[in-house]
């Protein structure tokens, strides 16, 4: 059997369906497919290469999380800058016009009624999250759906969040737009943070606040300068006990790992606590037997 190439040839040309007035063959769909997945490759690699050349360019600003978070951006908006930009080009260098209102309106009801809608409202959530800054690459943050940790990327339809155990939470961009979110070190390097504790009644107050500055004071990272010194506050008077907050300024370091913080400031105040004698008060009960019934109180200590 001879293969008639005129024949296919023609057979290749033949148009398969129509976009507007444009006539798609197999020819040209296969050219679009293959061109439009080498511009989405190049555009990747556009976005490798810059980030590898401005952190070698980086220098000082090494370890300065927002200028990282800032390269991080520009490089995403260029690798989707190139991917829109080089597929209309390429869609339009194989005889397909994207200039038809109707077209892409068409192909985008096309893609939500299939379902894309998470996938479109991400997407745009994504480039809002770029453009607006309100959220970086290397901030710790704390979501209302209770995921905590820090942005380790800004994908096209996620953002991907690394929890203090190393766990990679991917919340849909969506979340953050439409959600609350708290940003732990959006612009200040420092941020306050609080540890209640209470003691027995009767201990003076003085001795208490001396105990927790002291406590504060040997945590690294904690700040001791003018308005920002450690101090205790009196909140509340308890069932059992006078309920205090040890208040400390902390730095970038220990806010991103609040569970850390808490659990060494804990520590530490309970070791000055002990020092000065200072009761740590807590319930207590009493077991009385009357006429064979079990009668429970609770009284304070």
């Amino acid at each position: 059997m001879t293969l008639d190439f005129s024949t296919l040839g023609h057979w290749l040309q033949q148009p398969l369906f129509k976009v507007g007035e444009t006539p798609v063959t197999l020819v040209s769909l296969a050219l679009a497919v293959v061109l439009v997945l080498a511009i989405w490759w190049l555009a990747g690699a556009l976005e490798r290469l810059l980030l590898r050349a401005a952190s070698r360019g980086a220098g000082a600003h090494a370890d300065n999380p927002a200028h990282l978070a800032r390269l991080h951006m520009v490089s995403r908006l260029a690798r989707y800058t190139v991917w829109v930009l080089g597929t209309v080009v390429v869609l339009n260098y194989v005889g397909l016009d994207l200039s038809s209102v109707a077209l892409v309106g068409g192909a985008v009801a096309f893609g939500l009624g299939f379902g894309l809608q998470n996938v479109f409202s991400n997407f745009i959530s994504g480039i809002i999250i770029l453009l607006e800054g309100g959220l970086r690459v290397g901030d710790f943050v704390d979501l209302e759906s209770g995921v905590r940790g820090t942005v380790r990327e800004i994908a096209m339809r996620y953002t991907r969040v690394t929890t203090n155990d190393a766990i990679d939470v991917l919340v849909p961009n969506s979340e953050f737009i439409n959600g609350r979110v708290v940003n732990w070190t959006f612009d200040a390097t420092y941020r306050r943070m609080r540890v209640p504790f209470g003691v027995a009644y009767g201990t003076p107050k003085e001795v208490v606040r001396e105990a927790a500055i002291a406590a504060a004071r040997k945590i690294e990272g904690v700040l001791d300068d003018a308005g920002h010194e450690p101090t205790a506050w009196l909140v509340s008077y308890g069932d059992s006990a006078v309920n205090y907050e040890l208040v400390v300024w902390a730095d970038r370091h220990l806010t991103t790992s609040p569970g850390g913080t808490h659990a060494r400031l804990m520590w530490a105040l309970d070791d000055e606590l002990n020092a000065r004698g200072i009761e740590i008060p807590f319930p207590q009960r009493d077991l009385h037997v009357k006429s064979g019934a079990l009668e429970v109180r609770l009284t304070n200590p």
